[in-house]
């Protein structure tokens, strides 16, 4: 799994059969202090994130095994939203702090 920032939203009007009733966003890389990187990736969403939440998502075949993407030709999947985050023993972020 990686940490990221939804950014985002892609619509896609013609698409596969199998993405139908996918959501799709624009999830940026970030690093520990929770600064972008310089790569993105578009990912199904299986949590109901939303634009500005943190969140954990997973690519390659791992991508397919969550309900909602499981068979479908996905290469990136959230499948969690970030409440805390903590690194060494510093709170670096809270979902209910952050504003």
């Amino acid at each position: 799994m990686k940490l990221g920032k939804v950014v985002g939203t892609v619509v896609a009007s013609r698409k596969d059969e199998k993405l139908e009733g996918l959501r799709l966003y624009l999830v940026q890389d970030l690093s520990l202090d929770l600064k972008g990187r310089d790569a993105f990736v578009v990912a199904a969403d299986s949590v109901g994130a939303g634009v500005g939440e943190v969140v954990l998502y997973a690519s390659g075949s791992s991508a397919r095994q969550t309900r909602d993407t499981d068979g479908r030709p996905v290469d990136a999947v959230i499948m969690a939203i970030v409440d805390q985050l903590e690194v060494g023993k510093a709170l670096v972020f809270d979902k209910f702090k952050a504003g």
